[in-house]
């Protein structure tokens, strides 16, 4: 087991702003979105302060966020399986820990799939608004659409996976292609000597942290981005988008508290012989940090003193597993970007075939392993996920605001899922 990824060794200091300044931007935006909505409806004048004010402002906000995409996925996911060391000399730790950490990704991603096909969060808008929405992005208004063909699961989804051009396919936002290629990259660079790698490793972890930074200086004008893009959406479709918005929240919380209370309580107890009250009550300042700071980075060295001191899991595996886990254990972030893709799926009319909502499920599981352990890091790369299923890119637009209130949610989840991870593989080698 070798060099460990950035997690540990470079956490980027954050100064953004507040939670309560976001909270503060998302209710008054939505507010005067909607009081401008009743008051003056479809006027001219609310018309042109959308498309000339408050539109462009919230999209260059938004991408802003999505220019660094590709990158962070790229350093990201390649020194993932870099740390992960030699992989012809992996141990039995290290691969019970990645076995873990990819089938309770795929529980949660499933979870968030059932629970937004049972809840339909983003059904029963009226025609006319789902047209007005349509037109809005760009897609052809009318009857409810099909996922586009290269949203389907097939041979030739299979094959496209592999990118001829891997520059092509960041250009094209293949997302696919993209992580395929991040893989196969961290697989070469562990395979060969330290020595060797050395720079090219070091080069991957300052270009994440650089894009680390850009997001940090992003968000902090992220008051002023939420206010825009919330105001933009509901001036235009007024409470009807707004009461989707609301359901959608409830999905993806309802999610993280089953997965968090239940799902955990379950593995604890089986896999680890704990019972799920101690461990909970044991774990409880590692969770709080991550709450409040809505950071699996910010969190780390809380979790890892949680792990070997409350948790009493030894110092060598939490060393391995917590910082691994900080970058490739998103349970959360999994669960809710499989619950907001078929959201704003809903929410356009577009039906996903059940081929069609596995392919939604893989990609969510292998991008969350790429999104940044700092706040709203999941959401950047959500647009891609999109995309690759066929669903409007610019939908993002309508969950972005709220994103905040969930991150916190979703990254105890994600801290709670490495420390879970410590216990399981701590049991396992005990003798």
């Amino acid at each position: 087991m070798s060099e460990l990824p950035t997690t540990q060794q470079n956490l980027v200091p954050r100064k953004g702003p507040k939670t309560r300044h976001i909270l503060a931007g998302l209710f008054l935006g939505a507010t005067c979105g909607v009081v401008a909505n009743l008051l003056w409806g479809r006027t001219t004048g609310l018309a042109k302060v959308v498309h000339y004010g408050t539109e462009p402002v919230g999209q260059m906000w938004l991408r802003s966020l999505i220019m660094v995409v590709i990158p962070l996925v790229f350093a990201r996911l390649s020194l993932g399986v870099a740390g992960l060391g030699d992989l012809r000399k992996l141990g039995r730790v290290g691969l019970k820990t990645v076995l873990f950490f990819f089938l309770v990704t795929t529980l949660a991603a499933m979870l968030g799939l059932f629970l937004v096909n049972l809840i339909g969060p983003g059904e029963g808008m009226s025609p006319e608004a789902r047209d007005r929405l349509l037109s809005t992005y760009h897609q052809p208004a009318g009857q409810p659409q099909e996922a586009m063909p290269r949203g389907q699961f097939g041979i030739q989804t299979l094959v496209n996976v592999v990118p001829r051009n891997p520059l092509a396919a960041a250009a094209q936002g293949d997302m696919l292609g993209v992580i395929f290629f991040s893989l196969a990259f961290g697989v070469a660079l562990a395979l060969l000597p330290a020595e060797r790698t050395r720079v090219l490793v070091e080069a991957l972890r300052a270009l994440g942290d650089v894009m680390i930074v850009i997001i940090d200086l992003v968000m902090k004008l992220a008051p002023f981005g939420v206010f825009a893009l919330l105001f933009t959406v509901t001036a235009r479709f007024g409470l009807d988008l707004l009461a989707r918005l609301g359901w959608y929240v409830l999905t993806v919380a309802v999610g993280l508290a089953v997965f968090e209370f239940g799902v955990y309580s379950v593995l604890v107890h089986v896999f680890a012989g704990r019972k799920p009250w101690d461990f909970f009550r044991q774990a409880w300042a590692a969770i709080l940090t991550a709450f409040s700071t809505s950071s699996s980075n910010a969190t780390l060295p809380t979790t890892l003193e949680v792990c070997e001191d409350s948790l009493h899991v030894p110092r060598e595996i939490c060393g391995f597993v917590v910082p691994l886990g900080a970058t490739m254990c998103m349970n959360g972030t999994a669960l809710f970007e499989g619950v907001t893709v078929l959201f704003i799926a809903q929410v356009f009319g577009i039906k996903f075939a059940f081929s069609t909502q596995v392919v939604v499920m893989l990609t969510a599981i292998l991008m969350a392993m790429g999104a940044a352990g700092v706040p709203s890091g999941a959401i950047q790369v959500l647009i891609l996920v999109l995309e690759a299923v066929g669903v409007p890119g610019e939908g993002i637009a309508m969950v972005v605001g709220v994103d905040r209130v969930l991150d916190m949610g979703r990254t105890v989840v994600n801290v709670t899922g490495d420390m879970v991870a410590a216990t399981f593989v701590a049991r396992s080698e005990s003798k």
